[in-house]
């Protein structure tokens, strides 16, 4: 009877660790009950006591490779409720047991320079940044990054010595380049509460109003206001041009659109007027937009410029200097602006626009655009009603004193604007 070969493996368990030492072929017979099956079965040979010896050595061996890792802890304040603490950045970095091997062996970190000068690099590569408040919860807290620089020669003596006392762990030695504004400075500049926001939409904007928006927030984020500072909206925008950064766009000129660099700008300048408003400083300047603009709802919370004639001013009359954060989220198309300083010195409750002699939108105007076919017509701007606006505010400082103030606005009827071939008759009516 022909007998079927079968592949025996004996393996060998040391420290958790399965280790196959032979694989023998053994004949078995199909019917283990045949008289026959006695005469025929094999005999497994023993594992002898050289490969036993042989794999527990190298279990051994890969067990006792020396371990050596650096390791970074970092304290970096944070500015909570108006107290400061103190967070720790941890990191541990492995260096290769072969590497660490060699070198101690040497006792030279030759072996190791590669993957040490890696780690130095990534270490490196953090920058220091200036503290940001973002809210957490239902408060605000600011956090900084301190900037990194190894100091190599330090860190390679105390390499060397754990080398030599085969201990396991070494602290990188890094010097700290604080940023420019701190939590700890934001702190001793008394600028730790939250003020007000302001919020817009930009829902449906298109390309170049999205970028430009973007452009000017991020000119205006981080700025500082001291005590009795005025807040100049063209000053600080600088001059609007493709060369600073923003794309030409549809503007509102008058009582037409024109196409000229920084379309969209005025949701920047809007959004920052409604953080002022309801943080109740002093308006210097404003003007109201020449008809109602849909991105700008609730109406009459805006603020047009268009430099030099038309701007934005308003006056850091609290107790101490003045910070400006502008944030956006491009998925929900919201653009906010933030201003965080002292202790509120007063309670400001802002009324809803109260809207009065309402006049039905006209009908639409046109304009030029070479890209569009004859006979068709692409709308860039929506129609609106005319009106009168009215927003209130009142102002109860913590002396007892109590201001009231009102912002009015005057909006012609608009009947939206369509983009035509530069030969559409509709152009000469």
């Amino acid at each position: 009877m022909p007998l079927k070969p079968l592949e025996i493996t004996v393996g060998l368990l040391l420290s958790g660790i399965l280790v196959t030492l032979i694989s023998v072929a053994a004949h078995m017979p199909p019917n283990l009950n045949s008289p026959s099956s006695s005469q025929e079965q094999a005999t497994l040979p023993a594992p002898n006591s050289s490969t036993l010896d042989k794999a527990r050595a190298s279990i051994l061996e890969t067990n006792s490779l020396p371990k050596l890792s650096l390791r970074v802890t970092v304290p970096e304040p944070v500015l909570r409720g108006g107290k400061l603490e103190r967070e720790y950045l941890n990191r541990s970095f492995d260096l290769e047991s072969e590497g660490v091997q060699l070198a101690r062996e040497n006792k030279s970190l030759e072996p190791l320079k590669s993957e040490l000068e890696r780690i130095y690099s990534q270490l490196e590569a953090r920058t220091p940044q200036n503290a940001r408040f973002k809210k957490e919860g239902k408060e605000w807290v600011a956090r900084g990054q301190t900037g990194w620089t190894v100091n190599r020669a330090s860190t390679e003596k105390r390499l060397l010595e754990a080398l030599e006392n085969q201990t396991t762990r070494v602290s990188v030695d890094l010097n700290l380049t604080a940023p420019q504004r701190s939590a700890r400075g934001l702190l001793e500049a008394k600028v730790f509460a939250h003020l007000a926001s302001g919020q817009s939409s930009f829902l449906g904007s298109p390309d170049f109003r999205v970028h430009n928006i973007r452009v000017g927030s991020s000119k205006l984020d981080g700025l500082w206001l001291e005590q009795g500072q005025d807040f100049n909206f063209n000053q600080f925008i600088g001059r609007i041009s493709q060369a600073r950064g923003f794309l030409p766009g549809y503007v509102i000129s008058g009582t037409n659109l024109t196409l000229e660099d920084g379309g969209g700008i005025c949701q920047v300048s809007t959004t920052v007027f409604r953080a002022a408003y309801g943080a109740g400083l002093r308006i210097l300047e404003r003007h109201a937009h020449s008809h109602a603009v849909a991105y700008y709802d609730p109406t009459g919370f805006e603020a047009t410029v268009y430099a030099p004639n038309l701007n934005l001013r308003f006056r850091n009359d609290t107790s101490g200097p003045l910070l400006i954060q502008a944030s956006w989220d491009l998925k929900d198309q919201t653009l906010n602006f933030d201003l965080f300083g002292n202790t509120p010195d007063r309670t400001v409750t802002v009324s809803s626009p109260v809207i009065s002699k309402r006049i039905p939108a006209r009908p639409p105007g046109f304009m030029p655009d070479p890209k569009l076919e004859l006979g068709k017509a692409e709308r860039i701007d929506m129609p609106a009603s005319g009106m009168n606006v009215k927003i209130a505010r009142r102002i109860e400082y913590a002396s007892g004193k109590v201001k009231w103030d009102e912002t009015r606005s005057v909006y012609r009827s608009w009947g939206g604007v369509f983009a035509v071939h530069p030969k559409d008759p509709r152009l000469n009516e």
